[in-house]
């Protein structure tokens, strides 16, 4: 696929068990696109057969390819590489584990043939349909971590966290090249440049099915992504976005 279509980018790092199904079911949604689409698995230097699984779906499936750190860069480091390395008219960024069915592109899709570049999925909004939610304590995290986020940061979104993202290709291309956070602070990163570049972002509602086994490690990341809220104001201030 050449410069149309849709590509899915799936940050993966030991997800041997999970992303076979992943991929089966993302391939079967997609498979009828007229335009075509890729599925991109970026495997950030797991240690179990998450590269030998996604290799063998690719001999079975048509349109996976695998990138591989060398090492664990984290997951900013791999939805940036695989954004660059992308095709597609269109970029739809997801968690392994679907903890957004992919069935929900649908919802974002009609905004970005319409008036916006960008559309996020939500757990934050009214209509939102946490049909698994996650613990309590993990659930209270990101809602004051969202909190930080609009006060610090961006204002105006609910939740930047939610792995479900769609974009439009070029403008996709345009704000990683600019991102320098490699850890889960990445997407806070990428929705503020294209803010600053004044991109539209449409906050859309989703349905979400909690995975437990969950990447984030507590409290480490939580602490981490805190400090990322800084280090954008001071990237800013110096001038790294442009």
């Amino acid at each position: 696929m050449a410069d149309k279509g849709i590509s899915v980018i799936i940050p993966a790092y030991n997800e041997q068990e999970r992303l076979p199904g992943t991929l089966q079911k993302i391939h079967d949604y997609f498979r009828d696109t007229p335009e075509g689409f890729e599925i991109l698995v970026v495997d950030d230097g797991s240690t179990d057969s998450t590269a030998s699984e996604v290799l063998r779906m690719a001999s079975e499936i048509p349109g996976i390819r695998l990138l591989t750190n060398d090492k664990n860069m984290g997951k900013g480091f791999s939805v940036r590489r695989g954004i660059l390395d992308s095709r597609g008219t269109v970029i739809l960024i997801s968690d392994a584990d679907l903890s957004t069915p992919v069935e929900d592109t649908k919802k974002l899709l009609p905004f970005l043939r319409g008036d916006y570049e960008i559309a996020i999925g939500s757990r934050g909004m009214a209509e939102s349909d946490l049909a698994i939610r996650q613990l309590w304590y993990r659930e209270g995290m990101g809602k004051m971590f969202n909190l930080l986020v609009r006060l610090l940061v961006i204002r105006g979104i609910k939740d930047t966290q939610c792995g479900f993202k769609l974009f439009k290709g070029e403008a996709a291309r345009k704000v990683f090249e600019k991102c320098r956070i490699n850890g889960f602070g990445f997407d806070v990163e990428a929705l503020f440049i294209a803010k600053g570049m004044g991109l539209r972002i449409k906050e859309v509602p989703i349905r979400w099915l909690n995975s437990p086994a969950s990447k984030v490690s507590i409290p480490g990341d939580p602490l981490k992504m805190f400090s990322d809220l800084f280090r954008i104001r001071a990237y800013k201030v110096l001038g790294y976005y442009g």
